[in-house]
């Protein structure tokens, strides 16, 4: 069959789902083209690809095209997110004599708006959340709440938010507007009935150019915050073998309404309580929880994606689907979780990723690279597969235990909380269960003592060489020598003494506490500590004054400070000065305030957006903006100054 593919392909698309797919064009003997822009290349899926060529942006579909004729491609795989749901690429490629390996552009438009895909499926008998669209309807007459607005180009959660009283609806449709215009350059909207206990339960279809379309099973998407997907499974701990058959069917139904060809996914809102399940909309794409569907039916949905696209009839039929064991995915994301899950970025300083015969790790970084804020925040996937759906979850928080990423904050320790929950284990799912799970779910843990304490152990144990009279320490000839270290955490100064040489023989104590004998050894990145006879092992590695150490899924970042330095956050704001600080690296959006206003506290004076999220900045207190130093489209940095809100003189 691999005779009749295409020899070369061009990836249209960055990150982990371009090396996926690069991976199996390499396992069919296919040549891969990547493209990239210019800081993106040393990015993974360059590196993997057979040649490479940049592009001013990733949404340049000219440009991209350009590439794929020069490189001698016959075909464009778009991957998902950037250009795979955009008809006018579909025509583009097509124009060019290349392939689109996606549906028609015709399936994309219809399903692309969700209002008029709520419309197709309906009268080919699908059930629909009811609801109100534009231009036809005004939303600001929507009476029934809580109610979800959503932008009728979008996909991925983007733009949608929910509403829980018409008090709420003027802000809410004008926050929707602005994220969907600036996402999907379309700022059309809807809005639905929210549907109460409601699981997100998907359908994952596939249609060839031949008649055929057939449905792999469902996977359970109810685990999200912001309408993001966090944790995905399948099949769903609440499908039973006739729901499967019935969603599966309706999912078939909506695909042949289209006349849909390739990977396509069906979603539905499912009340937890009755089953009954409504149309939401169809990702004309691949999906990035796909991999739980390849795990549990042992089918390559991108050679599928490859084969249909050449023209090849699907190698199967529906009585050949088999669901297999169970899958469970968990999206590895650059945000801080106790920092309201804000996106965090910097430089990979080191990176370990689980193994096994049952895991699987999708990967967009490497060490070294840079995770800046352009970009969508996910870093990577962590799959497992086992016989049963408690074994799988006991896996996955193994595999998640063994992920080390230092040098950028990242949600894993988030993760493995979730998945401790007692109604994640029990598969007692909805689409909200993560927001009211938030307050049981350690997401600011106290940094534990012995971190700090090995961190000073480390930092004492300088490199040979180095001037002792450089050590403001309480040493004198013959007595034992104290240094006193302050060890920065993200909760505060943590104090260590230490006497002697750590790497041969040392004491530490910690505040009034008795010392302890201490020990350390390293080997490469790996850090070996032994206090009091207790041995921890660390990932470590070291930036400038920042030593992080990871275990156990966690990261911490401990800064030296000399003896002597104030014990307050570098850069952080004192309580109550007015200084408004960036909370995220990012881009300012939009600035609400003006240089001399009076302005009352929670007035928002900014909005910054970044990694597709946007962050509404307000002021501190009652006062007059004194300092306004930054502009709409303007980049920052965390903790960059805002904006200044002085007291009003009485």
């Amino acid at each position: 069959m691999a005779d009749s593919l295409f020899s070369r392909v061009l990836v249209a698309n960055r990150g982990e789902i371009a090396v996926r797919i690069i991976r199996t064009l390499r396992a069919l003997g296919i040549a891969s083209v990547a493209v990239h822009t210019a800081s993106d290349r040393d990015a993974p899926h360059v590196l993997e690809a057979d040649m490479a060529h940049q592009v001013p942006k990733y949404l340049d579909m000219e440009a991209i095209v350009e590439v794929a004729r020069v490189a001698g491609a016959e075909a464009v795989h778009p991957g998902y997110g950037f250009l795979a749901e955009n008809a006018a690429f579909a025509r583009l490629c097509a124009s060019a004599g290349l392939v689109f390996v996606g549906p028609p552009p015709e399936a994309i438009e219809a399903m692309g708006d969700k209002i008029r895909a709520k419309a197709t499926v309906a009268a080919a008998g699908v059930p629909v959340v009811p609801g109100a669209a534009e231009p036809h309807d005004s939303l600001l007459d929507w009476q029934h709440f809580p109610a979800l607005i959503k932008p009728s180009a979008g996909g991925g959660g983007k733009g949608m938010v929910l509403v829980r009283s018409a008090a709420e609806l003027p802000d809410a449709l004008e926050s929707a507007r602005r994220t969907a215009t600036a996402a999907f350059g379309d700022g059309t909207l809807l809005i639905e009935r929210y549907v109460a206990n409601p699981r997100h339960i998907e359908i994952q279809i596939f249609a060839d150019t031949h008649g055929g379309v057939v449905h792999l099973g469902e996977r359970e998407c109810s685990l999200q915050r912001r309408h993001q997907k966090i944790i995905e499974e399948s099949p769903s701990p609440f499908v039973g073998p006739d729901l499967r058959a019935r969603m599966g069917a309706a999912a078939v139904e909506a695909a042949r309404a289209v006349s849909y060809t390739g990977a396509g996914t069906v979603e539905f809102i499912v009340d937890g309580t009755t089953g009954e399940h409504h149309f939401m909309e169809m990702n004309t794409r691949l999906q990035v929880e796909h991999p739980v569907t390849e795990m549990v039916t042992g089918l390559d949905l991108v050679e599928l994606q490859l084969r249909v696209a050449a023209g090849q009839p699907l190698p199967l039929t529906q009585d050949d689907v088999r669901l297999d064991g169970h899958a469970v995915e968990a999206r590895l994301y650059a945000e801080d979780p106790a920092r309201g899950f804000l996106p965090t970025g910097g430089r990979v300083l080191a990176l370990r990723t689980p193994e096994g015969r049952s895991v699987r790790v999708d990967s967009g970084i490497r060490e070294g690279g840079v995770v800046g804020t352009e970009f969508d925040p996910m870093l990577a996937k962590v799959v497992t597969w086992a016989p049963d759906r408690a074994r799988a979850l006991r896996s996955l928080d193994r595999a998640l235990a063994g992920t080390v990423v230092l040098g950028v904050t990242t949600n894993v320790p988030f993760l493995r909380s979730l998945l401790a929950h007692r109604a994640v284990r029990d598969g007692d799912l909805d689409t909200g269960l993560v927001e009211r799970a938030l307050p049981e779910l350690d997401l600011d843990a106290a940094t534990p003592p012995e971190v700090p304490t090995a961190a000073a152990l480390v930092f004492h144990d300088r490199p040979r060489g180095s001037d002792p009279w450089d050590v403001a320490d309480g040493w004198r000839v013959g007595a034992p020598a104290w240094t006193t270290w302050r060890v920065e955490a993200r909760d505060g100064v943590h104090t260590v003494q230490v006497s002697g040489l750590p790497g041969e023989s040392a004491y530490v104590r910690t505040g009034d506490g008795p010392q302890s004998h201490a020990v350390i050894r390293a080997t490469g990145s790996l850090l070996e500590v032994t206090i009091g006879g207790r041995t921890t092992r660390y990932e470590q590695a070291h930036d400038g004054d920042t030593l992080w150490l990871g275990r156990d899924g966690h990261a911490w970042a401990l800064t030296r400070h000399r003896v002597g330095d104030p014990g307050d956050r570098p850069g952080a704001a004192q309580a109550g000065d007015g200084v408004v600080r960036s909370p995220m690296p990012g881009t300012v959006l939009v600035v609400k305030a003006q240089p001399g206003e009076r302005v009352a506290e929670g007035q928002p004076l900014l909005i910054v957006e970044a990694m597709k999220m946007e962050h509404t900045v307000t002021a501190p207190r009652d006062g007059v903006v004194t300092e306004l130093p930054v502009r709409a489209g303007q980049p920052v940095d965390m903790d960059a100054v805002l904006a200044v809100v002085a007291e009003e003189e009485r």
